[in-house]
C-alpha cells in the first residue's frame, strides 16, 4: 500500500461544492497580491502620471540624448512602488496575532477592506504623499492576505491535495499580474486619467474578496485551537464532504492541545527545534524574490522602454509576460534566460542607443521564458512550503517571518532596481542569475520532500528524517 493510499484512508474526503468555492475565494487574495504587482510598472510608464507626480522623470524621459539604463531612476518613483511591499512587511507580525486571536477568517475580512480603501486614496491621490499613503493602506492589505490566505488553503484542503489547493493562491497571483497588464495597457490611451482607472480597478478584485472572507468557513484548525471543537468537527465533516473524520480530528485536536501550552510562540521559534521550518521558510521567501522576478513584474513596461520600446509597444510586451506567467503556470531555465537577458543588452545596448527591432524582440522571448520557468519552480513552492511545513503552535508566527522576509526584499528590490539598473546596467541580470544557482544547490542538498504529508505531521514525517535537519530536532 503506498503513501498516498495510508493517508486517503487515515482521513477520508470527497469534492464538494462548498469547499471549492471557499478555495477559489479566499484566493482572491493571491489575485489582489498580482494585481498590486503589476499595475505600477504600467503606471509608472505612463506620461499623465509621470507629469503629475514626477515631473523630472518625465523631461528626463523625452531627452534626445538620455541614459537608457537611467531615465527611470528616482528614488520617490520606486517609493510609489516599493512603499507597499514596506507596509506589509510591518503588518504581517499584526496578521498572524490577528490569525491565532481571531482566526484566519476575520484576518482575510480585514485585508479586503484595506484592499477597498487602499485603491480609493490611491485613485483619488493629489500629491506624492497621498499616493503613497494609498499604496501604504494596499501594503495592510497585502500583509494580511499573504499572511492568512496561504495558511487557510493549507489548513482547508485534504492531505493529497493539498499542493493543488494551495497553488491556488500563486495562480490567481498571475492572474493579477496578467489583469494589471491588460488594465494598463487599456488606460494607457485614457488622457489624462487612465492612471486613476488603473488604481481604482484595484477595487474589484477587493470586493471579491470582502464578499469570499462572509461566505468561506474558518479552518477547523484555527476553531479547534481556540477552543470551540463542536463547531471544528462540524466545519471538517462540511469541507471534507464525510461524517468519518475522526482521525482527522483527534489528529488537529492534539496539535491544538499542544499549541495552546505555547504562550509565547515567537519565543518557542527561537529554540533549536524550531529552526529547520523557520530557516527553510525564510530563505525560500528571500529566494523567490531574488530570482529577479518581481524587479522584471514590477517594472517590465519600464525595462522594455529601455530595451527600445514606445509606450503602447512596452505595455503590450508587459501583457505578453503576464499571458506567459498565468499559462505557464525549471530550475536551471531561470538562471539561464537572466544570464542570456543581460549578454545581449551587455553586447548591444549603448547608454544612448537602442537595440534593433530584433534583439530587442529576441529580450522579450527571453524574458517571458524566464517568467514561464518561474511560474512551474520558485513563484509557487516559495508560498507552498512555508505555509505548511511549521507545527501548529508556531504556524501563524513562522509564516510571519516568512511573509515579512517576503516583502522586505520586495521592498529592497522595487526600491533599488531602477538605480541599480543605472549604475550595474546590464550585469543586473548577472546578478540575479547567480543567485539562481546558489538556490539551485539549496534546494537540492536541505529542502525536503513534503507530498502526502499530513500538515501536523511534519515533524516526525519530515523533520526529524531528514539528513540535516534531524540533528536539529529534540
Amino acid at each position: 500500500m503506498t503513501d498516498s493510499e495510508k493517508h486517503d484512508q487515515d482521513f477520508p474526503s470527497k469534492f464538494t461544492v462548498y469547499v471549492v468555492i471557499c478555495w477559489i475565494l479566499a484566493a482572491f487574495g493571491g489575485f489582489m497580491f498580482g494585481y498590486d504587482i503589476g499595475i505600477s510598472g504600467g503606471v509608472t510608464a505612463m506620461d499623465d502620471f509621470l507629469i503629475k507626480f514626477f515631473p523630472t522623470v518625465h523631461e528626463r524621459k523625452l531627452h534626445a540624448k538620455e541614459n537608457n539604463y537611467c531615465k527611470y531612476d528616482d528614488q520617490y518613483l520606486q517609493l510609489f512602488t516599493s512603499s507597499l511591499y514596506l507596509a506589509a512587511l510591518v503588518s504581517s507580525f499584526g496578521a498572524s496575532k490577528a490569525c491565532t486571536k481571531f482566526g484566519r477568517k476575520p484576518t482575510i475580512l480585514v485585508a479586503s477592506v484595506f484592499f477597498l480603501f487602499g485603491a480609493a486614496v490611491s485613485s483619488s491621490a493629489q500629491n506624492i504623499w497621498m499616493l503613497i499613503s494609498g499604496r501604504i493602506l494596499l501594503g495592510f492589505g497585502v500583509g494580511f492576505g499573504n499572511e492568512a490566505v496561504p495558511l487557510f488553503l493549507s489548513e482547508i484542503a485534504p492531505v493529497e491535495r493539498r499542493g493543488a489547493v494551495n497553488i491556488l493562491f500563486q495562480f490567481f497571483v498571475t492572474v493579477g499580474i496578467l489583469f494589471a497588464n491588460l488594465v494598463n495597457y487599456g488606460t494607457s490611451k485614457m488622457h489624462p486619467y487612465g492612471w486613476r482607472v488603473s488604481l481604482g480597478l484595484a477595487g474589484v478584485p477587493a470586493v471579491f474578496l470582502f464578499i469570499g472572507s462572509i461566505v468561506i468557513t474558518e479552518t477547523p484548525t484555527s476553531l479547534i485551537e481556540r477552543g470551540n471543537e463542536t463547531a471544528g468537527q462540524s466545519t471538517l465533516r462540511k469541507i471534507r464532504g464525510v461524517d468519518n473524520v475522526n482521525s482527522e480530528f483527534e489528529q488537529i485536536k492534539a496539535a491544538s492541545e499542544i499549541a495552546r501550552q505555547v504562550k509565547h510562540p515567537y519565543k518557542k521559534l527561537m529554540k533549536r527545534a524550531s529552526m529547520p521550518p523557520l530557516i527553510i521558510g525564510i530563505l525560500l521567501q528571500v529566494f523567490q524574490q531574488l530570482t529577479g522576478i518581481n524587479a522584471i513584474m514590477f517594472y517590465a513596461p519600464v525595462l522594455f522602454q529601455t530595451v527600445g520600446f514606445k509606450n503602447d509597444a512596452s505595455l503590450l510586451s508587459a501583457v505578453i509576460t503576464g499571458i506567459v506567467n498565468f499559462i505557464c503556470f525549471a530550475e536551471w531555465k531561470v538562471s539561464a534566460m537572466q544570464t542570456a537577458s543581460g549578454g545581449i543588452l551587455l553586447a548591444f545596448l549603448t547608454t544612448t542607443g537602442s537595440l534593433t527591432k530584433l534583439q530587442a524582440a529576441f529580450v522579450v522571448v527571453l524574458v517571458c521564458m524566464f517568467v514561464m520557468s518561474f511560474a512551474w519552480s520558485w513563484g509557487p513552492l516559495g508560498w507552498l512550503i512555508p505555509s505548511e511545513t511549521f507545527p501548529q503552535e508556531t504556524r501563524t508566527a513562522g509564516f510571519a517571518f516568512a511573509v515579512s522576509s517576503n516583502m522586505l526584499f520586495t521592498f529592497l528590490i522595487a526600491q533599488a532596481f531602477l538605480s541599480m539598473l543605472c549604475h550595474k546596467r546590464a550585469f543586473i541580470f548577472f546578478f540575479f542569475a547567480g543567485w539562481i544557482l546558489k538556490m539551485g544547490l539549496f534546494v537540492y542538498f536541505l529542502l525536503p520532500e513534503t507530498k502526502n504529508v499530513p500538515i501536523d505531521l511534519m515533524v516526525e514525517r519530515v523533520w526529524k528524517q531528514h539528513p540535516v535537519w534531524k540533528r536539529f530536532m529534540d
